[in-house]
């Protein structure tokens, strides 16, 4: 929305409503399928009434030659297949009075920059030309300096504690303990929506596996899976199917989950910005997130260098045991709003069920489905030593939330300095020097 605000000007050109669709007015450029059809389906929000097409890869191709032959104010899509509807005659260029790159980072690291070069030299000389991110690399000035003329950097920072939403935890496992914690850290959070992030596509594929075997409701988010496939497993996180999503990196870069309160790091990040942008898919929006590093001995120093590079604090500690998470679900057993409903046309049933069992015998059977549905939680090793350059305190001092019973340690990382959620910063665009002065001072 913040972009879509932003290229309004040469969007409407000063007019209430738009004219009916010849060539495109404006172009957004997004890394992936997913992250372009978000794009694109707020902008049809924003712009009651405009015509916004997408081109992504994955999807038919015929279908939006058709759609961009009948006129489009707005096109949104990936670079590859932008590119290939420029060179084939489907998209014209030519009226451009403005071309967005959101995540310009990421699809500079995907390998587009050649892409990218084509369809900004393809767009008329006289445009604005603004980039999102929420971080910027040397490699996104260089482009910038490039393709714009006069630019201004913006940064919008929060005006209360820099990512403060998000709470980092940094668990330190056994190296056989590594996927035990991760199921056992799902279960004690119970989010309504965690995402888990893994390296590469292999062990997406082996995690998703494992939890589908201990009945949680996953799905996986890959390269390799079709266009069908991804919508399929997003559609899924958004209307209560799935409650756990098992990600890529590039997969998972800038969608947007209502809901998501937990970020899991199977695999620890290649660097600092790359945690940041996926501990930016909670805490958005004024919700509270959690986001959790899980790591394995022989990776202390690399996750303490990772967060002290992303300027962020973590609390050390211990993932929970098999005792502490059966007995953190039996509270939240205990308290299930179920139980507190006043009956209604089962009050029949239930009256024969206490004359029939008894009250004791019908809770203990409740008990049991109830555990039923899930899988037993995992045994972890209790004698690991406490992570180096982290001195262990006891639950008392550590500054662990109510109710939590597993051990932490120091803070990782220097004192919180400098932002880095997606959602409290849309990051920074950069404005081309032209004679419209539009969002110049959003």
């Amino acid at each position: 929305m913040a972009f879509g605000l932003a290229i309004a000007p040469e969007v409407l050109g000063g007019i209430d409503r738009l004219l009916p669709p010849e060539k495109p007015l404006a172009l957004v450029i997004a890394p992936t399928r997913e992250l372009a059809l978000q794009v694109q389906r707020e902008l049809v929000w924003l712009y009651e009434g405009a015509v916004v097409a997408s081109c992504v890869g994955g999807m038919d191709y015929r279908t939006e030659r058709r759609a961009l032959s009948q006129g489009a104010h707005i096109v949104v899509g990936t670079p590859g297949r932008l590119r290939d509807h420029v060179e084939r005659k489907s998209l014209d260029l030519s009226e451009l009075a403005a071309v967005v790159l959101d995540e310009a980072d990421e699809m500079l690291d995907m390998g587009f920059a050649e892409d990218l070069e084509f369809l900004l030299g393809g767009a008329p000389e006289e445009k604005r030309v603004l980039m999102f991110s929420a971080t910027v690399p040397k490699e996104i000035a260089s482009l910038a300096a490039t393709y714009q003329r006069e630019a201004r950097r913006v940064e919008v920072k929060s005006s209360a504690s820099q990512h403060a939403d998000i709470e980092y935890r940094a668990i330190s496992v056994s190296n056989r303990d590594k996927e035990p914690a991760i199921f056992n850290l799902l279960r004690w959070y119970d989010a309504q929506v965690a995402i888990v992030f893994a390296k590469t596509r292999a062990n997406v594929n082996h995690l998703h596996a494992r939890m589908v075997n201990r009945g949680f409701p996953v799905v996986a988010l890959s390269g390799e899976l079709s266009q069908s496939e991804r919508l399929h497993a997003l559609q899924a996180l958004r209307d209560g199917r799935a409650r756990v999503c098992i990600a890529t990196d590039v997969a998972a870069r800038g969608i947007d989950l209502p809901g998501l309160d937990l970020v899991i790091h199977a695999d620890l990040p290649t660097n600092p910005e790359t945690l940041l942008h996926r501990s930016g898919r909670t805490g958005r929006a004024g919700r509270k997130g959690t986001s959790v590093l899980v790591v394995p001995q022989a990776e202390f120093r690399k996750a303490n260098r990772i967060l002290q590079g992303a300027k962020l604090v973590a609390e050390w500690g211990k993932a929970p045991g098999a005792d502490e998470v059966q007995s953190r679900e039996d509270e939240r057993l205990i308290s299930d709003p179920a139980l507190t409903e006043a009956p209604g046309e089962e009050a029949g049933i239930a009256a024969d069920l206490l004359e029939a069992h008894g009250g004791e015998a019908i809770a203990a059977a409740f008990v049991r489905l109830w555990r039923a549905k899930r899988s037993a939680p995992e045994e972890l090793v209790e004698d690991l030593p406490p992570p180096p350059l982290c001195r262990r305190v006891s639950g008392a001092s550590s500054g662990r939330r109510s109710g939590t019973s597993f051990r932490l340690g120091t803070r990782a990382g220097p004192k919180r300095a400098g932002s880095c959620r997606k959602s409290a910063m849309p990051a920074v665009f950069l404005k081309t020097g032209s004679a419209r002065s539009g969002c110049s001072r959003t």
